[in-house]
């Protein structure tokens, strides 16, 4: 007798085959090509790197920030994915030119938790897909800086020193910095690095999320105790509503933090901060920056969020059964559909992949912007699309 399991499984396969040939990941994969193309004739300057395109400005070129930006390693990123998919050596010198631009990171003090944006999402998929013994020795030596702002009486990793107001801060956003430290002690560093991301995720799980599985942006600790002492916002609408991007990093990192250690704990985490991310989509299954800011549905977008979703959701439906890797998988094309149409692709508006991402809505601070790290996460959801495609 065939087992029921492996019926129900096989229909699954074979019923994603399907629904995945839906989507054209090529045809968007070239739109990409197409708009970096426009850019690179802009970028002359080797340490100006793209971070944002301003509805305001009227512009379809990019404005450019320094090295040091916490977005600094998404363009040099996105570049890498380019030459992966298309091996255009053209991509590759460009991919190149703007890595190296950010070497002088590694000899800078730690001055927030943001090393691991700025060099795994740049020299990481550089090192993944050409080997350059370069590219590991900066990322060995920033994991190490990294490291510095690990707290061992809280646990976790200081995110943002600055804020003298508060003793000890760990944004959500954080835990996307843990796969550099994950990395670099599988690559040559100190165990010390792993244990640190492990006990930076753990006490993160604890404290970070509500009842529900929405999270905090922002944790407060006692240096003395190690103790929370509560929970903020920065970016958010309200200290207890469900911003965005920062409920999209939570499940990212917590599905990233299970590939790297198996803790089921883990998985268990991010799958109850997915669901409850979907679960409250609207009908164009793209966020609100805030799912509960007050003005809904005349509140602005944010594609950055849905971009990170879909891209963590092709990673998660590798972890849970068959029918729920399906949902998943089915919510990842629904959401880059979406993303793909005329109403959120930039096409003839800008040089960037995406319109209407929101950064600092309560700062007022990149509102309905085409954003560098939304069309990082675009173009990593549509890679890890086509090689499923491509199985």
């Amino acid at each position: 007798m065939i087992n029921k399991f492996f019926i129900s499984a096989l229909l699954t396969v074979m019923f994603f085959s399907c629904s995945t040939k839906k989507f054209d990941a090529d045809r968007a994969l070239n739109y990409c090509v197409a708009q970096i193309e426009k850019s690179i004739p802009q970028l002359i300057e080797d340490d100006k790197i793209p971070h944002n395109i301003l509805k305001e400005d009227m512009s379809k070129d990019w404005n450019c920030t320094s090295i040091y930006d916490w977005k600094s390693g998404f363009w040099p990123g996105i570049l890498w994915y380019t030459y992966e998919y298309n091996g255009d050596e053209k991509i590759k010198e460009q991919a190149e030119r703007f890595t190296k631009a950010l070497y002088p990171i590694a000899d800078r003090s730690p001055k927030n938790h943001d090393l691991g944006f700025q060099v795994y999402c740049s020299l990481g998929n550089g090192y993944r897909i050409t080997g350059n013994q370069d590219y590991k020795e900066i990322m060995l030596r920033v994991a190490d800086s990294l490291a510095m702002l690990y707290n061992p009486i809280v646990g976790t990793i200081h995110s943002w020193p600055h804020m003298k107001q508060w003793p000890h801060n760990t944004i959500i956003d954080n835990m996307m910095n843990l796969e550099l430290l994950f990395w670099a002690a599988k690559n040559g560093g100190s165990q010390k690095l792993y244990d640190i991301a492990c006990r930076h995720a753990e006490v993160t799980m604890k404290n970070q999320f509500r009842e529900d599985f929405s999270t905090y942006h922002v944790i407060i600790y006692d240096t003395i105790t190690g103790k929370k002492l509560r929970g903020v916002t920065h970016q958010g609408y309200d200290d207890e509503t469900m911003w965005a991007r920062g409920q999209a990093w939570a499940v990212y990192g917590f599905a990233m933090a299970y590939r790297e250690t198996k803790n089921k704990e883990f998985l268990e985490t991010a799958i109850k901060a997915v669901d409850i991310f979907l679960k409250n989509l609207p009908q164009d299954n793209i966020p609100y920056w805030d799912f509960h800011a007050p003005n809904i549905p005349n509140e602005p977008k944010d594609a950055s969020a849905a971009a990170i979703i879909a891209s963590t959701l092709f990673e998660l439906q590798e972890y849970v059964e068959p029918s729920k890797a399906t949902f998943y998988k089915d919510a990842a094309i629904k959401i880059l559909t979406s993303l793909s149409a005329e109403a959120y692709q930039s096409r003839e508006i800008n040089n960037a992949f995406l319109l209407h991402s929101t950064g600092h809505k309560p700062n007022g601070s990149e509102v309905d912007a085409s954003i560098i790290y939304a069309d990082y996460y675009y173009i990593e959801a549509l890679m890890r699309l086509k090689k499923l495609q491509d199985m």
